[in-house]
């Protein structure tokens, strides 16, 4: 790590930058030829990356930030916050620390941390932060994670596992045997050292595949930010063996948005029928649950259609998604969206639709935004059909 970085009228000029153009900063002359130009310039586009999505490391002074990749792969705070609500104890072990942010979270409910990573260089840097951010119980190792474990020799109340989903042979992976550490191989390793295993993994990765991948799975949290689902979290007990917990979290603003079943236990079956007075779309964490039948048993609500995952009643209920108020159904055809869609603007949603977003725009030239809500789908009678909402 190249501590000049620290100078002050080096952090002056990267905080400066942050307000300029990014590729005009990069046409000029380095002010600062004992740095390199490209190390200046990339705490210059990681900061501003960092403005909204790490909010405390950008305010805070003398921070250094990784590369731009690191910033974007590394957790929200928003996220981190609530990960470290759901654990807590006196001993944690961080076996993939990278930058450290869920780290710093976890550190509060916890009497001490161990942060692992293997990079020298983002070792460095992020054993700087902890200390500039003053959180003092948090001990940085650098090297092999696993080496670590065996030289510490102790027994932890949780090891934190976030499996690097990149490969130098296959690329991006998505299966948690194609990641580093190869997570299900070594599990019997982890448990000679903790009863207790939280991993966080990519959202694109399948439940299914990973409970056919890992042993002892008491929960899995399905983590949304603004309804874009951003993680998974597995809980890992030591010799749990009955069915998980399955639990779809939308983090907002105003309010978190839960909802949750045990996996194995949630066939139900939904009434279907035509749109009425109000239309729900589940929020995406329940989306990715699955558990689209089990909706209609908690909430007094039908589906329109088996594959169209869209909901509806007559009066309005509380519900965890969007909620719209229908003010037209009509058939899809060259007549109906001639009369009521072509030449608008519109926000456009397909759900168990033949035709893709972007054709629909272009086909009948609809831009997009304002506060017309369409949903291009399938009725109960496989008909296809266009909902004209406004949102509540």
């Amino acid at each position: 790590m190249n501590f000049d970085l620290l100078n002050t009228k080096v952090q002056e000029f990267i905080d400066q930058s942050l307000m300029l153009n990014f590729t005009k900063v990069a046409l000029m002359k380095n002010p600062f030829p004992e740095i390199p130009w490209n190390e200046i310039l990339n705490q210059i586009a990681s900061k501003a990356k960092a403005k909204d999505k790490l909010p405390t490391w950008y305010h805070k002074k003398n921070i250094i930030f990784p590369s731009k990749l690191s910033v974007e792969q590394t957790s929200s705070e928003v996220t981190a916050q609530y990960k470290a609500s759901l654990i807590s104890g006196k001993t944690l072990v961080d076996l993939t620390g990278g930058f450290g942010v869920d780290d710093y979270y976890f550190s509060k409910n916890f009497n001490r941390l161990i942060h692992c990573e293997l990079k020298p260089d983002l070792h460095e840097i992020v054993k700087h932060n902890f200390c500039n951010l003053g959180a003092k119980n948090i001990e940085c190792f650098q090297g092999d994670s696993h080496k670590t474990l065996e030289n510490l020799q102790q027994h932890f109340d949780w090891i934190y596992i976030d499996p690097s989903r990149r490969s130098d042979a296959k690329g991006k992976v998505f299966m948690l045997k194609d990641c580093l550490p190869n997570v299900p191989e070594h599990l019997d390793f982890y448990f000679q050292y903790s009863d207790n295993i939280l991993i966080k993994t990519a959202p694109i990765l399948d439940i299914t595949a990973g409970l056919t991948e890992l042993r002892h799975v008491k929960e899995i949290q399905i983590v949304a930010l603004n309804n874009e689902v951003k993680e998974l979290l597995w809980f890992i007990e030591k010799d749990f063996n009955e069915s998980p917990k399955i639990v779809a979290v939308n983090l907002t603003k105003s309010a978190n948005e839960t909802f949750e079943f045990t996996l194995g236990k949630e066939n139900f079956s939904c009434e279907y029928t035509l749109p009425k007075t109000y239309l729900y779309e589940p929020n995406s964490a329940i989306m990715k649950s699955g558990a689209f039948d089990l909706i209609c048993s908690l909430y007094p609500v039908a589906k329109l259609h088996n594959f169209s995952h869209l909901y509806t009643n007559e009066t309005l209920i509380d519900f965890p998604g969007r909620s719209f108020k229908i003010n037209q159904v009509f058939e899809y055809n060259k007549s109906e969206m001639k009369t009521h869609l072509e030449n608008q603007k519109a926000n456009i949603t397909t759900r168990n639709f033949p035709e893709t977003v972007e054709n629909i725009r272009k086909k009948w030239k609809i831009k997009d935004g304002g506060n017309l809500y369409t949903f291009f789908t399938t009725d109960l009678n496989t008909n296809k059909i266009v909902l004209l909402c406004e949102k509540i």
